[in-house]
């Protein structure tokens, strides 16, 4: 603390520092071994986005055989170095070997894996000579497999963009699988400061990672990427972007030419720095191939007209408030039998064109399906659990955007998830899911909008994870149905133990609310991929049991806590929206 000075006056606001850039620092004349193992480690987390600096402390031909794109390791607190005993050096040459207890890694496509696996690479040194005339210097000969960095330089230098590609759906002709109209966020990590813009372009051109791409379809051709000699692309005076493609695309007509810019607008509506309001796509001689503007696109996983929050009210019945209504107004009871509140229900999902509601009787032990207009019945259930206790009954049901209706069945006898097509009995189908055996219990389904990945809260060994997997759809049946299963579990909340609620909150997004080992109740914002947003800390609830939230990212977070139905505005405080409701849900 300063003891002596004057005082300066401080202004409520200020605006805030630029973001710090690091500069790599050159090897220097007659280092020893220790100080160009530290100086290249530190190379790595420069801004520099090819490497040039950190390649100098690299023996030439390790410099060319390296490859920092093919893998960044993601560590907590930076790799720790260590020299290795003399004894196990050879001649001349040094051993270092670099520990350290990883976060998370990223593959060729960037593509982020959570890892809490321990990790030990190996880095090799020797005398090389670096000019004539000269002392021989330390240079690394063999160097890590990709770039290896703390988790906090990992958050500077990064950042997650989705890229958007078609889900795959069944033509009405049933001719096999084809490019539906949802689209589907797929989300990787790009540098900050190494032309972002560009790199999310070649990113979606290059297709989708390995882990999505049995579920969804491209429109670019094979083999599509940039014209030759297009190192950078930047957005005009006017935020008109120009990308100029290769031969491959020269073929394509209009409709699959307006398929691909609105891949390119979505993927760079992501990009925090993008200003693109419209994108022009070239053919390899530069004749214009097609142009598509922002203000025409309908962002994916958005219900059709005004979207309602759906609850039950005190006595059973049904009711919506407008999402966007920023005033206090009494919900208003739901046209139907759920807003009749003719026989009691404990759960409910609204499908997405907010004309039909599922719903899960108050026992938990039957699943119907209703239209919201008046007049209509409930009819019978579509299916019954023989779960005998009314915890082991079905989950919340849930709607993905292609109208059909997911639900578990708890019944421990019995257990499985189901999907109706179309939210119709007859279409009932027993869904497997790769990755779960007998100990393994789904406690919620969520459906992203696109239908192309699921949520589930999968209960084992007294912990509740959440876990993504990836829906696939074999449309090669003889009888001409889709068989559907969910392949590829993943967690996508690694640092939580018990996961109480979840909601898609996004393309790639979700909300969760859960407990860290030994800690509180928090509510947080993580991604379908296991990574989690930076600066977007949610404020505390008590006890929460429901949660909910819209793909429109302006309407407000709800939640069934010990206060209620309450909602949370974007920069505001928890609002109280009715004290006895129950089963907060958005269309979904």
């Amino acid at each position: 603390m300063p003891d002596s000075g004057g005082l300066e006056s401080v202004e409520a606001s200020q605006r805030p520092d630029s973001q710090v850039r690091v500069f790599a620092l050159p090897p220097r004349d007659n280092a020893e071994a220790v100080g160009i193992v530290d100086g290249f480690l530190e190379a790595l987390t420069s801004d520099d986005p090819t490497y040039a600096v950190a390649r100098k402390y690299l023996t030439p031909k390790a410099a060319k055989n390296w490859h920092p794109e093919r893998q960044t390791i993601v560590l907590t607190d930076g790799p720790l170095r260590s020299p290795m005993d003399r004894a196990n050096s050879d001649g001349d040459g040094r051993n270092f070997v670099l520990t350290g207890t990883r976060v998370a890694s990223l593959d060729s496509q960037r593509a982020y894996q959570p890892d809490s696996s321990s990790y030990r690479g190996r880095l090799h040194l020797s005398l090389v000579e670096t000019a004539k005339g000269k002392p021989k210097q330390w240079r690394i000969d063999v160097p890590p497999g990709g770039v290896v960095i703390g988790q906090s330089d990992f958050q500077r230098i990064y950042q997650s963009v989705n890229k958007y590609y078609y889900a795959v759906d069944a033509p009405s002709d049933g001719s096999g699988g084809g490019t539906g109209k949802q689209l589907v966020a797929d989300p990787v990590f790009v540098r900050k400061w190494a032309d972002p813009l560009t790199e999310t372009v070649k990113e979606v051109l290059e297709g989708p990672t390995r882990w999505l791409n049995q579920a969804v379809t491209t429109a670019f051709p094979l083999k599509a990427g940039l014209r030759a000699g297009v190192k950078s692309l930047s957005p005009d005076d006017a935020n008109k972007l120009k990308v100029p493609l290769n031969k491959s695309a020269d073929t394509v007509g209009s409709a699959q030419c307006k398929k691909m810019a609105a891949q390119l607008l979505y993927s760079l509506r992501d990009l925090s720095s993008s200003s693109v309001e419209e994108v022009d796509l070239e053919r390899s001689d530069g004749r214009l191939m097609c142009t598509l503007k922002a203000d025409a696109l309908v962002a994916p996983g958005y219900s059709e007209g005004t979207e309602y929050q759906y609850f039950f009210d005190s006595k059973g019945h049904l009711v919506r408030v407008p999402g966007k209504n920023s005033s206090h107004q009494d919900p208003a009871q739901v046209a139907g039998p759920l807003g009749e509140g003719e026989r009691g229900m404990r759960s409910v999902a609204v499908s997405h064109d907010q004309e039909r509601a599922a719903a899960v009787s108050a026992d938990g032990r039957s699943l119907f399906v209703a239209s919201m207009v008046t007049n209509a019945s409930l009819g019978d259930a579509l299916v019954h659990s023989h779960a005998k206790a009314e915890k082991d009954g079905f989950t919340t049901p849930s709607w993905d955007g292609q109208g059909d209706l997911w639900v578990a069945d708890r019944d421990p006898k019995n257990p499985r998830l189901l999907v109706f097509g179309q939210g119709q009995a007859d279409r009932m189908q027993e869904v497997r899911v790769d990755q779960l055996d007998e100990k393994d219990r789904i406690e919620a389904v969520k459906m992203s909008a696109d239908g192309a990945r699921i949520a589930l809260l999968v209960h084992r060994d007294g912990k509740t994870l959440l876990k993504i997997g990836r829906v696939e759809r074999d449309h090669g049946m003889a009888d001409g149905t889709i068989e559907l299963s969910v392949a590829d579990l993943r967690l996508a909340a690694p640092e939580m133990e018990d996961v109480t609620a979840v909601s898609w909150a996004g393309g790639s997004r979700l909300v969760v609310v859960g407990r860290e080992s030994g800690g509180l109740q928090q509510i947080r914002y993580v991604q379908c991929d296991g990574s989690a947003p930076t600066g977007q800390a949610l404020p505390g609830l008590t006890r929460v049991t429901e949660i909910s939230a819209s793909s429109d990212t302006e309407l407000p977070l709800l939640a069934h806590s010990d206060d209620g139905i309450v909602r949370l505005p974007a920069g505001a405080a928890w609002q109280s929206v009715l004290k006895n409701g129950t089963a907060p849900v958005y269309p979904g």
